[in-house]
């Protein structure tokens, strides 16, 4: 007398299409007959159980009917349908279960590798500063596999086509019996195409593709930084047997300037000033992306002091406008004075009632008030 389906699975009634799939493949690992050996006629046993539960369950027309009708639904004809396929079962299902592990997938006849889709390609494309604020056009040459203009892909000679595989007889699988199982697999002799080239285009040599130098116009968006990615759908290698070809990513590297850091869409820029220029104040000339413009220094400017251009930085991805230049002052210390310069800064510390080493002094009192 046959089990209950479900028991036979170990879900319950109301378990979902996921639930059941899951079950299934643990316990198909676990009692597949090749991880069997000692015990190999009941594992194969065990395991068509499984099958057999599982090709009802997993299709809802089938799962239905034995819902209601139990086993009698396929026992006595009430599905409608013939019985169970266990070796086209078996291998469906191992394909899936195997494919679904390991990332190969499982390829069914007439779902050969003559479709496949063209590889992605990747380009590094190096820019100036400048460009990447504002944006640019660029041309760039990708070599790339393209459908062989001479036989249009088919691979054969001009006049003559492919020709079913003999080995296979196009279907691109060979089947053989393993014990228990019907197992197919990929046909040797046409690599799964299911066709042989008798007479190779000489063009390509019967690839159908030939590897070309192709030239792209660009047009690089203003905001752009070190690590975007451009996506030229299409633009990758052609897709075998006419299929959908890949795309090209361009990959943006900018180079570093030698005034400006980004920050955003901002950029900053420190501009050195003399200590007088900082006391005294006036105006200085500031390099920008538009150019040089003057900023006006107020007097008793600190060092690391920041004026902000407005609307002078980078252009924004998202065309919200251009962010804005910082200027950061960095007043410089001179390294070297004339006895006559020196002489001046000494009056100047006199004057302004200033120690010449203020600090200096400041920090040794401190010592010696915690030292007691």
């Amino acid at each position: 007398m046959k089990r209950d389906y479900y028991e036979v699975l170990g879900v319950p009634r109301s378990a979902s299409d996921d639930d059941i799939k899951k079950a299934y493949r643990r316990l198909a690992l676990k009692y597949h007959p090749d991880k069997n050996p000692d015990d190999r006629r009941a594992a194969e046993e065990r395991f068509k159980e499984l099958v057999e539960a599982y090709q009802v369950l997993c299709d809802a027309e089938r799962r239905s009917l034995y819902d209601r009708f139990g086993h009698a639904a396929f026992e006595q004809g009430v599905g409608g349908g013939p019985g169970f396929d266990f070796a086209a079962g078996f291998e469906d299902i191992i394909g899936d279960l195997f494919g679904d592990f390991f990332g190969t997938g499982r390829q069914r006849a007439g779902g050969r590798g003559r479709g496949r889709r063209g590889q992605d390609l990747r380009y590094e494309l190096e820019i100036s500063f400048e460009e990447a604020a504002f944006g640019c056009d660029k041309t760039i040459s990708v070599p790339r596999l393209t459908t062989c203009e001479t036989c249009r892909g088919v691979g054969a000679k001009p006049g003559t086509q492919p020709r079913p595989c003999p080995q296979c007889r196009g279907s691109g699988q060979v089947r053989f019996q393993q014990g228990f199982f019907s197992i197919a697999k990929t046909c040797g002799h046409c690599n799964g195409q299911g066709t042989v080239i008798a007479s190779p285009c000489a063009a390509c040599d019967g690839a159908g593709m030939q590897r070309r130098t192709h030239q792209l116009s660009l047009k690089i968006p203003g905001g752009v930084d070190t690590g975007s990615r451009l996506k030229l759908r299409g633009e990758g290698e052609a897709g075998a047997g006419g299929a959908t070809p890949g795309d090209l990513y361009v990959l943006i590297h900018v180079r570093e300037h030698p005034l400006f850091v980004r920050e955003g869409t901002d950029v900053v820029c420190e501009v050195p000033i003399s200590i007088a220029h900082a006391a005294l104040g006036g105006e200085v000339d500031v390099p920008t992306l538009d150019g040089a413009t003057k900023v006006k220094i107020p007097a008793g400017t600190q060092s690391g002091q920041v004026f902000r251009l407005k609307g002078r930085g980078i252009a924004d991805l998202n065309g919200y406008g251009r962010g804005d230049e910082v200027v950061r002052v960095v007043v410089e210390t001179p390294r070297k004075l004339s006895a006559r310069q020196r002489e001046l800064l000494e009056e100047f510390a006199r004057l302004s009632g200033e120690e010449v080493h203020p600090l200096s002094k400041s920090f040794l009192e401190k010592v010696k008030s915690m030292l007691g």
